[in-house]
């Protein structure tokens, strides 16, 4: 290895500790290039495994598991062809190679969960640390309300793991940095970009579940991001045009999404959007994007059918919902056309797993039907709050050290049946209205009823006609009314599946893979304002 590479893949993994990251967080850095993968299939763990149930039940718990996780990450962003430092972690802007190892122990006892984790993966320290969690249990019994109610599940013996073409680890990072600098150079040759970023993020976890009912389930996960980011400038007006991709899949994802072949389009409309004027305020009818309308099923929708929040366990950190649960059955969501599916099964989805962290095989159910709400999202634990028998496997967490707790599914709002309007048959039906493409700001209330939005790229639409890209542009929505004024869904030849960079939840605070899907949407008569910077 040449000196100069030597250097850079220190400063990668630097990256952590130059963005205040902590140190104990990463094991070490590393060099991606020649970093093998965990091992999988290592009877070890089962071993291992076996002896921490065998020491909860000696202590008396009533339930018990323990889940080994390996995770590995590289992140690399280049701006106007120089190598950004610093950055953080999945799907942050800058450059890092990050590793970490270690286990938790989560045990039920007297009725009362404990947990209790640790970097140090050895016999010893896993048998101190299966006490630790049980004495977490019996300190917390002073508070208990009521024993925890677990589900049943099937006992599972089995591997599974994201199928994937090609190893991000297999790819040299030369190859991934001149394929950045090439498309940083691509929008560059736009005069009026100030600046071009092309990202990419790659995330390997390794787990392994054992639990006190019989199951010992290993998982291989893979996750790739991209990004483009050009910003522009005309006069005064600066603006930023984004192109965002994330999947649960290999390095193959990266030629699906064609960085290069977008680059110059995103410069394009950076400088539209730095030439664009306001939108106007008033009732407009929306045109939506999948690319956009991922941010809002998952602030709407998918939060709003998580039971925790519903049952009111998420209050203290990021609010509740306005669903409640006799709601199931009855409640009008939205219009005929909504239909929303969660499913843990779909491929390539950040949210896809094989089995959850209470060991719960993936499946997929519906949440609305028709309009009306039919179904929740659930775990072992709250199961018996919905009035079902089976968990619906939602329980997850994002390192060894977290505590898994419930988490969405991929969230996916079904496509319209065929003979459904396309896009340009949906504008060509709009009088006054607006085509919103991308993520962008959102606020919302502490029970997920009364939002706003924005996006990322806005066009007005005017007699049927798409004509100038404004700027400035907010939408409100209250849940219920925003979905009933739902018109019509693109039929399935336009639906798409879109990945989100994290979703923070649970105090510690954690991060999920989330992921969202929709066709095309045409909706009625909503309140347009404008966000100034």
């Amino acid at each position: 290895m040449n000196s100069t590479r030597r250097r850079f893949l220190q400063s990668l993994g630097a990256g952590a500790v130059a963005t205040g990251m902590p140190r104990w967080a990463y094991a070490r850095a590393f060099d991606p290039a020649r970093e093998q993968a965990p091992a999988a299939r290592d009877p070890k763990y089962r071993g291992w495994s076996s002896a921490a149930l065998g020491e909860a039940k000696r202590l008396g718990c009533s339930y018990a598991d323990i889940r080994f996780t390996r995770n590995r990450a590289q992140n690399i962003a280049v701006r106007n062809g120089q190598i950004m430092r610093g950055g953080g972690g999945f799907g942050g802007p800058g450059g890092d190679a990050t590793e970490t190892y270690g286990f938790g122990v989560r045990v039920i006892h007297g009725g009362v969960w404990g947990f209790a984790s640790s970097p140090l993966v050895t016999p010893d320290e896993i048998k101190r640390i299966t006490g630790v969690a049980t004495d977490v249990a019996r300190a917390s019994a002073v508070a208990k309300k009521r024993d925890v109610q677990l589900a049943p599940v099937q006992a599972y013996d089995e591997f599974w793991q994201v199928p994937i073409q090609k190893d991000p680890w297999e790819v040299p990072l030369e190859e991934k940095i001149d394929m950045l600098r090439g498309v940083t150079a691509t929008m560059q040759k736009n005069p009026s970009v100030l600046f071009a970023v092309a990202s990419v993020g790659f995330e390997h976890e390794w787990k392994y579940l054992a639990t006190s009912e019989g199951s010992f389930i290993e998982q291989v996960f893979y996750f790739t991001n991209c990004n483009l980011d050009a910003t522009a400038r005309t006069g005064s007006q600066v603006k930023t045009r984004s192109y965002e991709r994330l999947a649960g899949s290999g390095y193959e994802f990266l030629a699906q999404v064609d960085l290069p072949g977008n680059a110059e389009r995103v410069a394009a409309e950076a400088v539209e959007h730095s030439m664009a004027k306001p939108v106007g305020q008033g009732l407009k009818d929306l045109v939506l994007m999948p690319s956009h309308l991922g941010l809002t099923i998952h602030e709407i929708v998918a939060h709003a059918t998580e039971i925790d929040r519903i049952a009111g366990y998420e209050a203290n950190y990021a609010g509740t919902s306005f669903v409640k649960i006799s709601d199931v059955g009855k409640l009008k969501y939205g219009s005929k056309h909504f239909n929303v599916t969660a499913d843990r099964t779909f491929p390539t989805g950040m949210a896809t797993v094989g089995f959850d962290d209470d060991g719960v095989k993936a499946q997929k159910w519906p949440l609305v039907k028709d309009g009306i709400l039919v179904g929740l999202q659930t775990n072992r634990e709250t199961a018996h709050l919905a009035g079902e028998k089976e968990s619906r496997g939602c329980t997850f967490a994002n390192h060894w050290r977290n505590y898994p707790f419930l988490r969405m599914p991929n969230v996916q709002l079904e496509p319209g049946p065929k003979g459904s309007p396309t896009v340009d048959q949906m504008i060509a039906d709009v009088k006054d209205g607006v085509l919103v493409e991308g993520q962008g700001s959102f606020s919302i209330d502490q029970q997920r009823y009364n939002g706003q939005f924005g996006g990322d790229a806005f066009w007005e639409i005017k007699n049927g006609k798409k004509t100038r890209m404004v700027t400035d542009f907010t939408y409100n929505a209250i849940t219920t009314d925003f979905w009933a004024n739902l018109d019509a869904v693109g039929p399935a030849d336009t639906w798409e599946h879109h990945g989100l960079t994290g979703d923070a939840k649970g105090q510690p605070v954690q991060s999920n893979h989330p992921s969202h899907g929709s066709a095309p949407c045409l909706i009625r008569k909503i309140m347009v304002g404008a966000a100034y910077a």
